[in-house]
């Protein structure tokens, strides 16, 4: 590694919902720089304003500080290489084209959109579907490499709409060492000539990535693998400006793949499989379709950055829970995977469930309150808190938080007293409407060990085994078979709200009873 002070960034385009390959990328691009005390950077690489989608560059900001990836310099925060969104530096990139131009390195192209679609349609065959504008074919378009100076300058004097597109080499070979992959090596006369500056003056991602990560000195450069057929266009560029003994090092990430490993994850794959791709809810608002995350789903966000680190890199141990201090402290690119890594959603809510365990009670009770007001349920975070301490083993995702608690905040509506009325009988009633008025004894808000004593002593008096009655104890509690422990349930309901229920219960199984007795 040179000895520049390490500097990355993240460059999305504001174009919809960040997948989580993105924020993976992010993450790698964060601990690489943390662990080399360096600076992370935030660069909204806007150029293309026919994409560019409302609300996205804000949906950025917001999924980075969720998963706690904030960046050292952006838009947002602003920094020493400022402005950090390109449609912002647009004035900036013609002076590099036209540099390149000068040195005979790219040229003016003048080919109007019918042209090219001439020329597509011209050059096409079964074994070149998609004509290239290359070395082969530059010779027969519109183009300054065709034109005569007089020509050339009567039709830039005409501000005639032109691009500006890079002269690839026709036979030479470029390499260079990639941080995961190792030494990789291209033949320039595949490369078509891409297009460097647009007709509106904005500059392709080929060229805003090469002179921005210039300007804002950046040592560092890791995207997904899918860039690596651009790379010779970049080396190239770095070459011809006169910059590249400042390149920055790169790195090539593996793809995050489908579960069955068969091809790149994608959006679609998870409304086919039932799960979120995106960081967090995305809507279009275009569409106006909803596309679900892992936030709104109830990931917390340390659980999400340990799934995702694991997708590709591990530290050489079996160690799979990673604080990210210690993410930050482990964290090398020689330990991230050329391979592919294989998206399982199972080991994701694992590693969720982990977290959720681990959490204290109060920081989820803050977390879950606003899912509750979504029911319409207003609880004291105190009370949420002693919630969740009783059912947070059995979450994977704080969405199924509800189904394993509802009963706490609202009386069941049925029970299942199939379950209970063949085993039913006139001692068993006696006993709960015995144990009703003993329960005043008891302090209002109980501890489960006094409910306990208390049913265990009047069920020994009574002659009836303990286990013929929690069940029905639970049901009423519930309206189910489910829950914490039966007397964890009535001591956070508190003796008032557990003697109505147990009342409700009592009429319930005894009017279920004689139903049956008469069907």
């Amino acid at each position: 590694m040179n000895n520049r002070k390490v500097r990355v960034r993240f460059a999305p385009s504001p174009t919809g919902g960040l997948h989580l390959g993105g924020v993976r990328t992010v993450l790698f691009n964060y601990l690489f720089a943390k662990h080399h005390k360096g600076e992370f950077v935030l660069r909204i690489e806007d150029t293309d304003q026919t994409r560019y989608v409302p609300g996205a560059e804000e949906y950025i900001n917001e999924c980075l500080r969720w998963c706690g990836l904030e960046p050292d310099e952006s838009p947002e925060k602003g920094g020493p290489y400022e402005p950090y969104r390109q449609s912002e530096r647009k004035a900036l990139y013609r002076q590099y084209a036209e540099k390149l131009v000068a040195s005979g390195h790219a040229y003016y192209a003048f080919d109007t959109p019918e042209e090219l679609e001439s020329f597509r349609e011209k050059y096409k065959s079964p074994e070149n579907p998609s004509p290239q504008y290359d070395h082969r074919t530059r010779v027969k378009m519109r183009n300054s490499l065709n034109m005569t100076e007089t020509e050339l300058k009567a039709l830039l004097d005409q501000q005639t709409p032109h691009v500006i597109r890079i002269k690839m080499p026709e036979n030479e070979t470029l390499s260079f060492t990639d941080m995961i992959r190792g030494e990789v090596s291209f033949h320039t006369g595949l490369v078509d000539d891409k297009v460097l500056l647009k007709a509106d003056g904005m500059p392709t991602y080929h060229l805003a990535v090469v002179v921005d990560d210039y300007l804002m000195k950046i040592t560092h450069a890791f995207r997904g693998e899918e860039w690596l057929p651009s790379a010779p266009v970049h080396i190239l560029l770095w070459k011809y400006l006169g910059w590249e003994s400042e390149m920055p090092e790169w790195a090539h990430l593996p793809l995050i793949l489908k579960p069955d490993g068969n091809g790149k994850l994608s959006k679609r794959d998870g409304d086919r499989l039932g799960f979120p791709v995106y960081a967090m809810n995305w809507k279009d608002p275009k569409s106006g379709e909803l596309t679900k995350g892992f936030r709104e789903l109830g990931f917390l966000p340390e659980a999400f950055i340990n799934m995702l680190v694991m997708l590709g890199w591990n530290d050489g141990t079996e160690q799979e829970i990673f604080t990210m201090e210690e993410l930050i402290a482990k964290f090398s690119m020689d330990r991230v995977h050329k391979a592919g890594a294989k998206f399982d959603f199972e080991k994701a809510k694992w590693f969720n469930h982990q977290y959720i365990h681990h959490k204290d009670n109060q920081s989820l009770a803050t977390l879950l309150q606003p899912m509750l007001a979504e029911k319409d349920v207003h609880a004291d975070l105190g009370f949420i808190a002693t919630v969740a301490g009783l059912v947070k083993e059995r979450l994977y995702v704080l969405s199924e938080f509800w189904e394993h608690s509802f009963f706490f905040f609202e009386r069941p509506t049925a029970h299942d007293a199939a379950a209970v009325v063949p085993k039913w009988n006139a001692d068993k009633e006696k006993f709960f409407t015995t144990w009703l008025p003993k329960l005043d004894k008891l302090p209002k808000q109980p501890a489960a060990t006094d409910l306990e004593a208390s049913f265990k002593e009047l069920a020994a008096e009574m002659g009836i085994k303990v286990g013929e009655l929690q069940l029905p104890f639970r049901i009423m509690l519930t309206g189910g078979k489910f829950g914490p422990p039966v007397f964890d349930i009535a001591a956070t309901l508190g003796v008032t709200e557990t003697q109505k229920r147990i009342a409700i219960g009592v009429d319930v199984y005894k009017k279920a009873a004689e139903a049956a007795s008469k069907a």
